[in-house]
């Protein structure tokens, strides 16, 4: 996705540190897991609160748990088994990019991301039926 039409760096970053927050879920998209790429057929999606993550860069590579918080201001996922200890004795969730983790289970208990899935299922299909079709006509 296009942040801007500029290749100025300094315009790129403005671009992405004021874009609305509306906008700013499409940039927190992480892979899915091969499991769900080849049940769903499509390589990523955004990430949403109740989605099962596993961190694959940093510290705390391997580490799979429960997305509890997207902030999109920060663009950052919070996990629930992704905490670091303070001073004082509390814990607390250490935020973790967005593009570091992949989606090993969805959430589907909302109908509204449930269509998005249908909706990019069926675009899929769509563009292999055209795929083999082609392929028809030149063999």
């Amino acid at each position: 996705m296009a942040v801007t039409t500029s290749v100025k760096p300094r315009k790129q970053r403005k671009a992405l540190y004021t874009m609305p927050h509306h906008l700013r879920h499409k940039l927190l998209t992480a892979p899915l897991s091969r499991e769900l790429r080849e049940r769903y057929g499509f390589r990523s999606l955004p990430i949403r609160t109740g989605d099962r993550v596993r961190v694959m860069r940093g510290d705390y590579k391997g580490i799979e748990g429960k997305v509890i918080r997207v902030d999109r201001e920060r663009g950052r996922v919070y996990i629930d088994t992704v905490t670091r200890r303070k001073v004082d004795g509390s814990t607390v969730n250490v935020p973790i990019h967005a593009s570091k983790v992949m989606i090993v289970e969805l959430d589907l208990s909302d109908r509204w991301r449930k269509r998005v899935v249908e909706r990019k299922m069926e675009a899929r299909e769509e563009m292999m039926a055209r795929r083999k079709g082609r392929e028809a006509e030149e063999g």
